[in-house]
């Protein structure tokens, strides 16, 4: 407030003794206040009232209603100091604004904690559990109770992971060392905004946007390392859900010694995994079942250029990097996922090793079964648990025992009519004539059916036959005989 002019201190008049007016200072300079001059009780609290709506706003951190008020204070300033009459009334905040979700929730659903297979528009499990409906799957809705491991978030880890998201797993333990850059976007998942975060932690930012029902765990770090390898077989061993074992390890690396990492832990724990890869030309990939005891593990059966003792490190060159199509790392991803599914889930055949080859469309498999003198003392322990198990009996591991598909189907009544939709056959077509006499072959040769022949019957004219007649004659005659004939 100013002082009126002629006034000596200490004054008593209104203006020198009503309480002080604090006007909060704008956080945008564009909505600064402008001078303020002596007004009457009636509008100060006018003036007043709309302080505190804007308070209100800014407690409630709505920045277009902040934005609107502001300038409506300014419109109330304006008219008081000008006494031209009442202020603009604010408008309303936009529904927008009040819409938005807060931190921490999800972007466009919460949780659900039972699936349904209710067709509706707001429900992701309905075409899910119709798998349920149409008798493929007896038991989708279990797949909430599953925990898999991921090791590799690379053009196959990280789509692998995508497909497990939307198909409702319970849990997901994301494993890689690297991170995103800028050189992963020909491929499928991450994004251009992600380069610099870890892969781990981009994936499970991304894939918990996707599903906010399924768990994650991020692990940014090489598993090859001695700590680090220990952590893998603590998650391994207490990763599941409920603290328990996981079900299932898939592996989607892309070298030698981390695959080997993944199979000394599952050899270790007993625990089924699954490998997966693309070659360097990026034209054909794989993927393999390990069930220790049951199926050759990785050390059974390395590859060649391993085993002839050449350092892996070494086939890399100077500025030459894998090819890497996201065609071929989409198509090795959803055969292992689509294999992974069906050994939770107990449905279908569940591959041993299937491959892919892109130019030949070909896709080869097959069964790996153990070698008995594996250089892992674990594998070996493992392959004599499953012979005694087999022999014997007792307790089996998860994998050891070979599922057999069985349709699902109910069986019909004793009593059913078997034509229950009354459908006949009428023959139509003119009657087909007996055929007629086979072609005269060779004698002794086989009948031939109407309208085959033989190309070439001997003793026919025109067909000059050599033949010789041979009789007592001794080795060196036919000899002699033979070199005639040439």
């Amino acid at each position: 407030q100013e002082e009126r002019v002629g006034c000596a201190p200490p004054c008593v008049c209104h203006a020198h003794n009503s309480p002080p007016l604090v006007l909060p200072a704008p956080s945008l300079p564009s909505f600064a206040a402008p001078p303020l001059f002596v007004m009457a009780d009636s509008k100060e609290q006018r003036l007043l009232e709309v302080l505190e709506k804007m308070q209100t706003q800014i407690s409630s951190l709505e920045t277009e209603g902040l934005k609107q008020d502001l300038q409506a204070l300014r419109d109330e300033i304006k008219s008081i100091s000008t006494g031209l009459g009442s202020p603009a009334p604010a408008k309303a905040a936009p529904a927008a604004a009040a819409a938005a979700p807060k931190a921490g929730e999800a972007a466009y659903r919460g949780k659900i904690t039972q699936l349904s297979s209710e067709v509706r528009d707001d429900n992701p499990y309905s075409r899910l559990m119709a798998l349920k409906s149409m008798g493929i799957v007896k038991n989708y809705e279990d797949i909430r109770g599953y925990s898999v491991i991921i090791v590799g978030m690379g053009g196959i880890g990280s789509v692998a992971g995508e497909m497990l998201t939307r198909c409702g797993i319970g849990k997901l333990l994301l494993f890689d060392y690297d991170t995103v850059e800028i050189a992963n976007m020909n491929r499928l998942f991450f994004r251009p905004d992600q380069a610099g975060m870890s892969k781990t932690d981009a994936a499970a930012q991304t894939l918990a946007a996707i599903n906010p029902d399924v768990e994650f765990e991020s692990y940014c770090h090489n598993i090859t390392t001695t700590e680090n390898f220990e952590n893998l077989l603590d998650r391994i061993q207490h990763g599941g859900l409920t603290g328990g074992p996981v079900d299932l390890v898939l592996s989607c690396v892309d070298n030698f010694a981390a695959r080997m990492a993944i199979n000394s832990a599952c050899n270790e724990l007993q625990t089924v995994w699954m490998e997966s890869g693309v070659s360097e030309d990026a034209m054909s990939g794989h993927i393999q079942l390990l069930v220790p005891g049951r199926l050759a593990c990785f050390r059974c059966l390395p590859p060649l250029v391993t085993t002839s003792g050449f350092d892996e490190k070494k086939l890399k060159r100077e500025n030459v990097c894998a090819a890497s199509l996201p065609t071929t790392m989409g198509v090795v991803a959803g055969l292992l996922v689509q294999n992974a599914l069906k050994y939770l889930l107990e449905f279908g055949i569940v591959a041993e090793y299937l491959g892919y080859n892109a130019f030949k469309n070909f896709f080869p498999g097959y069964s790996l079964y153990p070698n008995p003198q594996c250089e892992d003392s674990h594998c070996c322990k493992n392959q004599t648990a499953f012979k005694a198990w087999k022999e014997k009996g007792g307790k089996a591991l998860k994998g050891w025992e070979e599922r057999v598909d069985a349709e699902i189907e109910k069986e019909a009544p004793k009593d059913a009519d078997p034509n229950e939709w009354g459908i006949t056959l009428e023959e139509d077509s003119e009657p087909v004539a007996p055929p007629a006499a086979a072609a005269a072959g060779p004698k002794g040769a086989a009948s031939l059916p109407d309208g085959i022949q033989f190309a070439h019957q001997p003793g026919a004219a025109g067909v000059k036959e050599d033949t010789i007649e041979v009789g007592g004659e001794s080795v060196d005659d036919l000899r002699a005989m033979l070199a005639g004939m040439k």
